[in-house]
Order: structure tokens, then C-alpha cells, then sequence
């Protein structure tokens, strides 16, 4: 089925920065528009459960995003699971380009992908309006990767995904890899050749409590300190300045210029008083944290009927219910009734 008109969708005005309770200016939405994928990855999934949540209609995904960008959102990522698997994603790309003709700020469209679909999706992503990919790709060694994912022949459709993402224009290009110490912390050293060889930018994430099952452990995880250490003793590395307050990423380039590498560190070294994200769940629901307790019902208002002002109220008093900050490692904490996959990268 077509894609709606835009034209069909109200958009507000432009709005004053969206700002929670701790001052903190929220400009960026990530949009779940699936929870399944094609791989079981052994740090996020048992393997053994599905998809668990229903999926919003194209229009009604296009509806809500129109709503936060009307408050101020500026940066918009479509996640999943997987987003290449949901049909009418070049549609909804397409229609959300068109909301950089408003009276707002610049508008930033980007995905999430592991890869496995983006060869021949790459260049009809880049026409229809996508600013930027990130593929997640936890492994430059075949085999390791292919224990990673649990699905053969992975390994070779990623790599063919980065390279006509790259071709197709969709930059800077950056490639997230989950390390886990034990799994696949041997490829650290990879991965910086890996930057520099394919001209995208590596980004190394310490392991969160996100998993459906019960792999998390503090020993598990892979810190930034140990990330630089190692890289630097096979190529110097040199700190580059953060381009935003809200930036998650330390970045890093190589002494000679050459490749840039990123660390996100929300177990050793968090952000959160930075933080300037909301998420979309597939099923509508908006979470202020990754690791939120509380999920709130953006979509029911729809379906129920709400008006976009009314659905404006409910989402700026939804932030100012944003937590200050999440508990990891700390007695009493408890992990998200969601995993990773459920709630969106």
C-alpha cells in the first residue's frame, strides 16, 4: 500500500525546546518501527522469542514523529529489532524527508541496521531522503561473527551492506560493535585496521543489562579505558573535542589522521547528564530512559482520538518525567521489563 501524503498530516508550529525537569534539552527521537529481526545475536537474544509487540501503521508512525518534531526534535533514528524487515520503510523514509520543508529546524534522518538487507536497500534509502546509516557489526573476522549472529553467511551480507551504504553516499558511516569480554574483545585491534582500510567510523559499545536472558555481569564488560589502551599500543590514538554537550561517543582519530574511532561508555564512564534522547516503541509507547521501569501510552491517546495538541501535552509532560539518570551496577538496580530488542537502539 502507498505511502500517505504528507499533506494529510498535520504538523504544529514550530515549538520552544523540548526541556525536561533537570534542564536537560531533548532534540533527538529514536523510533522503533519493528521488534523482529533476522538474527538471534548472542549478548540480545535468547533465540528462542519473537517478536513480542504490534506494529504502528506507516501513517500513524509518520503522525507521531510530525507531532515531536513540532516540539523541537531535530535528529530522528528508526531502529527496530530490524528495520530493513518492516514493509513501506522507503515510504516512510520518503514522507519523513518532507519535513525539513517546514518551518524548523534541520532535520537529521538516520537507521540502525545490522545490515543483512541494506545492499540493495542502500541507494533507495539514500534517494528517498536518509541522511545517515549505522550498521551493527560485532566481529571483522568471519567466523566469529557468525557465532555472534547465529546465522550463517552473515558475515559476507554485512560486509556487502557497508560498502553500497557507503557507496550510495549515506555518511559518515559508523559501524556499532557490542564488545563482551570473552566473545569478541579479540577484535579490538581489528576493527581500528578495519576503520581505516573501509573509511567509516568504528564504534566500540560497552556491554549494557539490555539481553533477554541473564548474560550480564560487570566482569563481562569491556571498558573505554581498556578500548584505548589496547589500540593505542598498535596505533597511537589522539582524543578529538566533542561536537555537542549531548554527544555520547569519546572520539578518537588515528595520530597519522587517518579513520576515526568512537567509545560509548554508559557503564564506566555515563552521559546522562547530557542525555538528550526520548524513544518510540514499535506498539506506540514512549520511554524516557533505556532503562525506564515506566512506559507511557503515546498511541493509545491516538487510536483513542487525541488531537496533536493534546498528544503535544501528554509528550512534554512525559519528559518532565525523565530520569535523572540510570542505576547500573548499583544495589537495587533492576534491568528494563524490555529488552534491547523490544525497545529500540
Amino acid at each position: 500500500m502507498a505511502a500517505p501524503s504528507f499533506s494529510a498530516i498535520p504538523v504544529p508550529a514550530p515549538h520552544p525546546p523540548l526541556t525536561d525537569s533537570h534542564g536537560r534539552v531533548i532534540h533527538d527521537l529514536r523510533v522503533s518501527i519493528t521488534d523482529r529481526c533476522n538474527y538471534k545475536c548472542v549478548y540480545c537474544r535468547t533465540g528462542e522469542v519473537g517478536a513480542q509487540y504490534p506494529e504502528l501503521a506507516i501513517e500513524e508512525y509518520l503522525r507521531l514523529i510530525a507531532v515531536f518534531v513540532g516540539l523541537g526534535i531535530t535528529k530522528v533514528r528508526l531502529t527496530g529489532g530490524e528495520p530493513l524487515l518492516r514493509r513501506g520503510l522507503v515510504d516512510l523514509v520518503r514522507e519523513l524527508s518532507r519535513l525539513r520543508t517546514l518551518d524548523c529546524d534541520p532535520l537529521d534522518l538516520a537507521l540502525t541496521t545490522n545490515g543483512h538487507l541494506l545492499e540493495s536497500l542502500a541507494q533507495p534509502l539514500k534517494d528517498a531522503g536518509l541522511d545517515r546509516v549505522t550498521v551493527s557489526m560485532d566481529a571483522v573476522d568471519a567466523s566469529t561473527f557468525e557465532r555472534i549472529t547465529r546465522v550463517e553467511g552473515s558475515f559476507s551480507k554485512v560486509l556487502a551492506g557497508v560498502r553500497a551504504a557507503r557507496a550510495a553516499g549515506l555518511t559518515p558511516l559508523k559501524i556499532n560493535c557490542v564488545l563482551l569480554r570473552g566473545f569478541n574483545d579479540d577484535q579490538i585491534e581489528g576493527f581500528a585496521r578495519f576503520a581505516r582500510e573501509e573509511n567509516v567510523v568504528v564504534r566500540f559499545i560497552e556491554f549494557m543489562p539490555l539481553e533477554e536472558g541473564r548474560l550480564w555481569t560487570p566482569e563481562i564488560v569491556v571498558t573505554l579505558r581498556e578500548i584505548v589502551d589496547r589500540i593505542g599500543r598498535a596505533l597511537p590514538l589522539v582524543e578529538l573535542p566533542p561536537r555537542e554537550a549531548s554527544e555520547t561517543a569519546r572520539r578518537y582519530t588515528f595520530a597519522d589522521g587517518v579513520g576515526e574511532i568512537g567509545i560509548i561508555a554508559p557503564v564506566s564512564q555515563a552521559f546522562c547528564g547530557a542525555c538528550s534522547r526520548v524513544r518510540l516503541t514499535s506498539d506506540g509507547k514512549i520511554r524516557t530512559c533505556l532503562f525506564s521501569q515506566v512506559e507511557h501510552d503515546l498511541y493509545g491517546r491516538l487510536r483513542a482520538g487525541a488531537g496533536d495538541e493534546e498528544l503535544r501535552a501528554y509528550i512534554v509532560r512525559t519528559i518532565q518525567e525523565k530520569e535523572a539518570r540510570h542505576h547500573i551496577g548499583e544495589p537495587g538496580f533492576l534491568k528494563p521489563s524490555r529488552s534491547m530488542v523490544h525497545i529500540g537502539g
